[in-house]
């Protein structure tokens, strides 16, 4: 299957793209532009499995722009948030043979790919186009050795793992890595013609490529693509758009609650599907405030790069959701793995494994990493969990965020939730501090409601009603932001070092 063959499911009249105050795309026009810049890219020199970094904003333009790319090239999209730098890496590391920018663009991207001697590709949107519909501004060339449509083993997308801990990974998805996991979703989310999806997700990170534009194609859906998520503008656009779910972050979904009472009348004019969240994990209170403010049952689910986003999810009704699981293996094969490389039984803590259609064959040019995290045919995703009899999956941790206290070991999203019970918090991120002696020490940052104040010693004392004393925040940061990356994920691996903060000489002064 090629990504081409996937859009077209889709009828030729019904709308694909549509955007903010913008005329709609129809299928049969999406279909014209992806062959149209296949065309457009061979033409000038660049075809199968070449590399062609994106820096576009968030909008229906980046929804096209890499439809197209990853059907006849090797897509790269980029954070448009970059500084120079940051692009100067990342085109160098991708061995990109061109960059596409918006013309007219001030994006650093465009100097550091002048530096690197990279083809500058310029995608013009002429006055009063429909949403997404672009040209390319490219330079002639006498040849193109592979050029047409991308076939199923072909590299479609690559994209860079996070890198909070080491150098970033890339991690190549191939066509049919990509089909299969549109697929998937779509299985699992009962995609129809009939759907509208909202999508607030940056179009560079792979939730938002996959779960908000791939998958609902692939059913031929719409998707409405926003300039990128605002809370402000989120229930404007609902009224313009008729959204029948969304798909988000955590961040955001809280974002959005907070916004609600504002909004009753929108809310109230549209009845959602389904809302839908992952990249980490939901708060079980934020789950009952959503699921109470659209009227509709919230689907969490579990994804990472490597298996091209989803993993698992929980299952629409009347199949039940089960609250602190993230579902069941939606796609690719699920288990639990012991340290020792055993499969274990429902009720196991180990780490999760997985493999299918949907997963990356291996990171490029890192054998120490691809033999580490492939073994015998199975990924390891480096997360701890446990499947229950009836085969959900819950997360009790990131192998690299579970907090080692001497030897104690605790699950910072244990304590997030117990924290989040208090009636001043809102928001609250816990990790792992070097310490001196004990190796780690917990530490939490929390952001109170507005008009709230609760001292340090406060919610240690409510803490120490749940759990066991070693569990207990020894220092906890009231802070008016939590850090979030890119995506708005909250950022806990490495949080302590970048804010000095340590338990005896380690790193900082003492607590």
């Amino acid at each position: 299957m090629t990504i081409l063959s996937l859009l077209g499911t889709g009828a030729d009249n019904a709308v694909a793209i549509s955007a903010p105050n913008r005329p709609a795309l129809d299928y049969r026009s999406l279909r014209t532009l992806v062959s149209e810049t296949t065309a457009s890219l061979n033409a000038a020199g660049i075809g199968r499995n070449d590399r062609v970094a994106i820096v576009l904003p968030n909008g229906p333009e980046m929804a096209t722009c890499f439809l197209a790319c990853a059907s006849a090239v090797t897509s790269a999209p980029l954070n448009p948030a970059y500084r120079e730098d940051e692009f100067e890496f990342y085109l160098n590391d991708l061995n990109a043979k061109a960059l596409i920018v918006e013309r007219g663009s001030k994006s650093p991207a465009v100097e550091a790919a002048g530096k690197l001697g990279i083809q500058i590709i310029e995608l013009v949107v002429a006055e009063g186009s429909l949403a997404g519909q672009f040209s390319l501004a490219c330079s002639a060339s006498t040849s193109c050795a592979n050029g047409g449509p991308s076939q199923g083993e072909d590299v479609a997308m690559v994209l860079h793992t996070s890198g909070t801990t080491s150098k970033p990974k890339r991690v190549p998805l191939s066509v049919a890595n990509l089909c299969a996991s549109a697929n998937n979703i779509a299985t699992t989310l009962q995609f129809s013609p009939a759907d509208i999806g909202l999508n607030i997700m940056p179009l560079f990170h792979i939730h938002g490529l996959i779960a908000g534009l791939l998958a609902p194609l692939s059913a031929g859906s719409q998707v409405f693509c926003t300039p990128g998520f605002n809370a402000l503008r989120f229930f404007s656009w609902m009224d313009e758009c008729h959204p029948s779910w969304y798909t988000a972050v955590p961040t955001m979904h809280l974002a959005i609650a907070t916004r609600a009472k504002h909004n009753a009348a929108v809310l109230a004019r549209h009845q959602l599907r389904f809302v839908r969240s992952s990249s980490s994990a939901l708060p079980p209170q934020l789950i009952d405030q959503i699921e109470t403010l659209f009227r509709a049952p919230l689907i969490e689910a579990y994804g990472m790069t490597e298996a091209t986003h989803q993993m698992a999810s929980n299952p629409l009704p009347p199949m039940p959701r089960k609250r602190g699981s993230v579902g069941r293996a939606a796609g690719p094969e699920v288990r639990i793995r012991s340290e020792d490389g055993q499969f274990l039984e429902p009720d196991q803590p180990g780490e999760i494994v997985i493999r299918g259609a949907n997963v990356s064959s291996g990171y490029e040019s890192n054998p120490k990493a691809n033999q580490e995290s492939f073994v015998d045919g199975w990924f390891r995703t480096g997360d701890q969990g446990v499947m229950d009899a009836d085969g959900y999956l819950s997360i009790t941790g990131r192998l690299k965020e579970i907090i080692n206290r001497g030897g104690e070991k605790v699950s910072p999203r244990e304590i997030d939730e117990i924290l989040l019970d208090h009636v001043s918090v809102h928001q609250v991120v816990v990790f792992g501090a070097p310490h001196k002696r004990l190796g780690e020490e917990v530490a939490a940052m929390v952001v109170l409601h507005e008009g709230h104040e609760c001292s340090e010693r406060e919610l240690q004392q409510f803490v120490a009603q749940r759990v066991a004393s070693y569990k207990v925040p020894k220092k906890i940061l009231f802070v008016d932001e939590l850090p979030k990356g890119a995506t708005g994920k909250l950022q806990r691996i490495g949080l302590a070092q970048r804010i000095g903060l340590g338990f005896g000489s380690y790193v900082g002064g003492e607590f």
